[in-house]
């Protein structure tokens, strides 16, 4: 049984009712896909996802699959930009209307006096893992030892990088002292391990998964899949990851779009917590889930832990993430930002 999005107020349950009708009458479902930004009250929003198969944004596509944001009343396009910095990019520059990423990306905004706000939490840690490449292992034992070495990333400027940066700075290196190739996500990055085209590389599932199943264990650097490694690689039990945020001009234009988008994706959240990981992959695009259902399966069934049950973003872990930024990026230590503006539970509160 589908989860029921939260009750609003009487004014929003009116609305939804409508904007529902509507959908009804135009007989229009929900693209996977779409062009332009623009969306807002009463119109398609489109979100740009910062790599569409990682299982991070697993919920942003899974709300459309198993008809969240229908139920929520609000008509979606999700446009797969590859990177956060992309989406990010694509955002700032009016091609799509909100961006399923990494919350890092609203506090670097903030640093520039930009207002970008996050207003859902799909992942409660960043479920982001350093391994060493199949040609490397061995020679590569710990973060000290990536001194010089390749080490891939989805792109520069994305929260795989800022990542690697923190966990260089951490160990007593130069955010630079790594060498960050650019190399995607999914395919291309379980590609860019395989054939030795960089040493390390930051990884999210399922492409973690998908690498092991064809090499073998990997030797793993760093593990945030789990409170016990973000207790370790950030010294906190909550890091918010992966949100859908937007600039606030556009959340102060389109509160009502902004709450059925939550509750889009609460419901999605619910829906993870009360279905097996073959019951998501079941309902996931064939070409997110890959050539083995069941491990995509398993991966989803492991990192569940990681979903945030609530959507909501806990203050503590927010300075959290401010405070990592600012150990490796002197633009964010130099701007002391107020983490407060950059997230808000208003949509996701009962």
């Amino acid at each position: 049984m589908r989860p029921t999005p939260r009750p609003r107020t009487l004014g929003t349950v009116l609305a939804l009712t409508a904007a529902v009708t509507l959908t009804a009458c135009n007989s229009a479902a929900p693209s996977a896909s779409g062009s332009g930004g623009g969306g807002g009250d009463g119109g398609p929003v489109t979100i740009g996802v910062g790599g569409q198969p990682l299982l991070a944004y697993l919920p942003t596509t899974l709300a459309d699959q198993v008809g969240c944001y229908a139920d929520a009343g609000v008509d979606v396009e999700i446009q797969d930009l590859g990177s956060g910095s992309k989406a990010l990019q694509a955002m700032i520059g009016g091609s799509t209307d909100v961006t399923s990423g990494y919350y890092d990306h609203t506090v670097q905004m903030a640093a520039k006096n930009q207002q970008v706000t996050a207003f859902v939490n799909m992942l409660r840690y960043p479920a982001l893992v350093v391994a060493v490449a199949p040609d490397a292992a061995g020679e590569i034992d710990s973060i000290e030892d990536l001194e010089g070495k390749a080490v891939g990333v989805t792109a520069p400027g994305s929260s795989t990088d800022f990542f690697l940066k923190h966990l260089l700075t951490q160990a007593g290196l130069p955010a630079d002292a790594a060498s960050v190739q650019a190399i995607g996500a999914d395919a291309t990055a379980v590609a860019a391990m395989e054939q030795g085209q960089v040493d390390a590389a930051v990884l999210l599932d399922p492409s973690i998964a998908v690498l092991e199943s064809r090499v073998g264990e990997l030797t793993l650097l760093a593990d945030t899949r789990t409170v016990a490694g973000v207790e370790e690689a950030y010294g906190t039990d909550t890091y918010p990851a992966a949100v859908l945020y937007a600039t606030q001009d556009y959340i102060d234009a389109n509160a009502e779009t902004v709450g059925q988008l939550a509750d889009g994706i609460t419901c999605a959240l619910e829906y993870i917590q009360s279905h097996s990981g073959a019951e998501i992959a079941a309902e996931m695009p064939p070409q997110l889930v890959g050539e083995d259902p069941a491990l995509y399966a398993d991966a989803v069934e492991a990192l569940k832990e990681a979903y945030n049950p609530t959507g909501e973003i806990d203050q503590a872990g927010a300075e959290a993430v401010r405070d990592v930024l600012a150990g490796s990026q002197p633009e964010i230590a130099d701007a002391d930002v107020d983490v407060s503006t950059t997230y808000t539970n208003e949509f996701v509160q009962p």
